[in-house]
């Protein structure tokens, strides 16, 4: 299994983006109200993310 990014509901109801590699959770957002807000999270990171700098 690769990495990939899911979308999951907390203990709260409210929806997470997470990034797991294998069965690990390597990152994970905030939790928003909506289904959709999660995926925009998720499309924001795919955009943005290949230019980011690295520290």
């Amino acid at each position: 299994m690769a990495h990939k990014f899911v979308i999951e509901q907390n203990k709260a109801g409210e929806y997470v983006a997470k990034f797991k590699y294998n069965a690990e959770t390597i990152f994970w957002t905030e939790g928003y109200k909506s289904r959709s807000s999660a995926q925009n999270a998720i499309d924001s990171i795919l955009k943005n993310g290949p230019g980011a700098a690295q520290e």
